[in-house]
């Protein structure tokens, strides 16, 4: 069974030319919104904070 490998540059919303400073900007921004401390569906944004950190 292939692996499926996730496109790092989706998850984050950027563009695969992206610089280094717009790929940070990207994480830290979608890191405050996903964080499970802050947002209010809890177990949704605990997923999606670690896809955002594997990216």
């Amino acid at each position: 069974m292939p692996v499926q490998f996730r496109d790092y540059y989706e998850t984050l919303g950027v563009s695969k030319t992206a610089t280094e400073e717009e790929i940070r900007s990207a994480f830290r921004k979608l890191a405050r919104k996903y964080h499970p401390d802050v947002a209010k569906d809890k177990k949704a944004a605990e997923e999606k904070f670690k896809e955002i950190n594997e990216a």
